[in-house]
């Protein structure tokens, strides 16, 4: 899993550098700057796929694609600052972006290959002597238009991904289920196995359905009894069924009924659910907004769920959140599920402030140096931040 990130220059992220746990919830008050540590995250997915266009940056979930407001704008005269990642505290890791500010043109990454990384793929000290020592780039492209004359060349493009590895981040996406998308369950996306708004979700049941370890379509049925008038839900065999529908059987009702009919809770849960135990998903990901349309007692268990989830099948998860109860699912004293209050600094800065119990701390101490009170009522007293202040 990735375990640091350190952003420079992106939106209202001036420096930050957070260390993060396999389910990682954040809180704020809106405009702090939550969705735009994911959406740094969506450049170095992208750039890993030399797609930093806007139409591919858009599919991924970023918001806002004109450079001048994806730079940090703190100073009028942005037009020449670069964008800076660094994923782990690892020099291979290390992400530059940058853009001409041309109209129709694409963001482009910068950086440097270390000698040791070109000899580590085969290169001689008389070809390395054919570069300089710090070769500044303009994008993997480039590099394979200078190095094509090179008998290494070949070889070293293979493995050009090696020399950034960036583990759980490739096709990290930011979803944002919308009603509409999950209603129409023929619809695909232009991001498999499923799309930012929830696009492709029928296609991806039907492969889950079709493992041959049943143990995974199980866990997304026994998920779903959250909802305690759910009974059952059926799910066309064939990928090629013209079938655009799923089953459900509500116990209370002699009907049967499909996504067309239920509630819009229940569809959200079912995609969270397939989001994270499908084999075909990214390893890592973001959800916006998690507690859309759903009962604050339903936020609070589909916590939990979403915690143990992400660690029986090995996916690392970024939430945000706006209803205090998701806040109660999350357990503190578990150093994979961590709590991060988003919140902007005097200067206007994005800055990041974790909420742990002090170390050496048990539940029940932190539980009586607390009242008893619930962590929902201690956001909502103001006690952690990421509140408004002014009223």
């Amino acid at each position: 899993m990735i375990e640091r990130i350190h952003i420079e220059n992106f939106k209202s992220i001036y420096d930050l550098e957070i260390d993060v746990g396999r389910v990682n919830l954040i809180i704020g008050e809106n405009g702090a700057g939550k969705s735009n540590l994911l959406e740094a995250l969506v450049f170095v997915s992208a750039n890993d796929s030399n797609k930093l266009d806007n139409e591919f940056l858009f599919s991924r979930g970023l918001r806002e694609a004109k450079p001048e407001l994806i730079r940090s704008a703190f100073d009028k005269n942005n037009e020449n600052i670069k964008i800076n990642i660094l994923l782990d505290n690892n020099e291979n890791s290390s992400y530059e972006f940058k853009h001409d500010n041309s109209p129709y043109s694409s963001w482009m990454r910068t950086g440097t290959y270390k000698k040791e990384l070109l000899v580590n793929f085969g290169f001689d000290n008389n070809e390395f002597n054919l570069m300089k020592d710090d070769m500044t780039l303009k994008g993997d492209r480039n590099l394979e238009i200078y190095l094509s004359n090179l008998d290494n060349a070949k070889k070293y493009l293979s493995n050009i991904k090696n020399s950034f590895p960036i583990n759980n981040i490739i096709n990290f996406l930011i979803y944002s289920p919308e009603n509409t998308a999950l209603r129409t369950f023929e619809k695909e996306g232009q991001i498999q196995p499923l799309g930012i708004n929830g696009e492709g979700l029928l296609k991806l049941l039907k492969v889950v359905n079709n493992y041959e370890d049943k143990s995974y379509i199980n866990t997304i049925i026994k998920s779903l009894q959250l909802f305690d008038w759910f009974e059952d839900i059926s799910i066309p065999d064939s990928l090629s069924s013209g079938e655009d529908k799923v089953i459900i059987k509500d116990k209370y009702l002699y009907q049967e009924i499909d996504q067309r009919s239920t509630n819009e809770g229940f569809l959200f849960i079912l995609f969270y659910i397939t989001l994270i135990v499908a084999k075909e998903t990214p390893k890592a990901f973001a959800i916006d907004n998690v507690d859309a349309s759903l009962n604050p007692k339903l936020c609070t268990k589909l916590m939990t769920i979403i915690t143990e989830l992400a660690h029986k099948y090995d996916k690392q998860i970024f939430l945000t959140t706006h209803n205090p109860a998701i806040l109660d699912g999350i357990d503190l004293f578990d150093d994979e599920q961590r709590l991060f209050v988003i919140s902007r600094s005097n200067k206007g800065h994005t800055k990041a402030d974790r909420i742990e119990p002090p170390k050496g701390t048990t539940k029940e101490d932190w539980e009586e140096q607390n009242y008893g009170l619930k962590l929902s009522d201690i956001w909502l007293s103001g006690a952690i931040g990421g509140m408004p202040k002014d009223f």
